[in-house]
């Protein structure tokens, strides 16, 4: 197992403090703010720990209200809505400085057959006709800003191919589209549980930079303000973390500086297991000098 993958399942492991309360560490890897998937992971895990095991959850919507700091522990308070026959359903917030930073409410249930259809998966290269993060790094590394180097440099616990590279070698305006594949980068417990946890993380990677693909912009841009809003996700089928999947991509729309993104989750079989909408700040600095967000993740 990776050292990264190891330090992501230690940040979901929460730490219980009382019925319904739990705590959660962040990683120091130097960000000013913690990521929104940590933040969606740990209150998945929060919420999974009220609810009896065979009940999995089928979906979730969060809002990011505060950022996150990496400084100090996140405290998650889950609240017991309601358990059915069949559904059972959490409320979570995540509380730091006396602030709530993100509100989560999910759905679980019980397994259940029914009918079933799904849309197919696009035609495209394999994982493994496509560079490496490794060999991307190697390639372009010496050419881009100090903050994406670092970014790149940084040992991670999901793995990232994409199947165009224009967006991160040009500033050309593209079609708001994007596909990636993307894995685990080590070995993990073979929980549904944890493998649907590790998925929330992985999903807010690359979403808010969709949106930026119309306007030949990126997330590290210093001229943009970018933060996740909120985020909703579905999951339809049971997840392997440690195989490649693929996460298809676009924006239709972005307006009133946020940009909305959808996602679809596939097997490299091409079996759709998990559907995902975020909005997400989209700031311009320069017009909005002395504004601060609100939100953040």
């Amino acid at each position: 197992m990776s050292e990264a993958v190891k330090t992501l399942l230690n940040i979901l492991d929460l730490e219980p403090l009382e019925e319904n309360l739990f705590r959660g560490q962040s990683p120091d890897v130097g960000w000013q703010r913690v990521f929104g998937g940590q933040v969606i992971g740990q209150a998945l895990v929060a919420a999974q720990r009220t609810v009896d095991e065979d009940r999995k959850v089928h979906s979730l919507h969060g809002y990011f209200m505060r950022p996150g700091d990496p400084k100090v522990p996140i405290i998650y308070e889950v609240d017991r809505i309601r358990d059915g026959r069949s559904f059972t359903t959490r409320r979570v917030v995540a509380i730091q400085h006396g602030h709530a930073i993100f509100s989560m409410s999910a759905s679980f249930q019980t397994h259940e057959v029914g009918l079933e259809h799904f849309m197919p998966m696009p035609d495209i290269p394999g994982p493994e006709d496509l560079p490496s993060e490794k060999e991307l790094a190697e390639q372009y590394i010496d050419h881009a800003p100090e903050n994406v180097r670092k970014y790149w440099q940084r040992e991670r616990p999901i793995e990232l191919r994409p199947t165009d590279l224009t967006h991160y070698v040009s500033s050309k305006k593209l079609e708001p589209k994007q596909q990636i594949w993307f894995r685990a980068t080590g070995e993990l417990p073979a929980n549904d549980a944890i493998q649907q946890a590790v998925l929330a993380y992985a999903s807010d990677m690359t979403l808010l930079d969709t949106s930026l693909f119309a306007h030949g912009r990126a997330v590290f841009d210093p001229e943009l303000q970018v933060a996740s809003l909120d985020h909703a996700m579905w999951f339809h089928r049971p997840i392997n973390m440690q195989d490649w999947h693929l996460y298809t991509q676009d924006s239709p729309n972005s307006s009133g500086s946020r940009g909305f993104t959808r996602g679809s989750i596939y097997t490299r079989e091409g079996v759709l297991v998990a559907s995902v909408t975020q909005e997400g700040l989209i700031r311009l600095r320069t017009r909005n000098k002395g504004k601060t967000s609100p939100s953040g993740g």
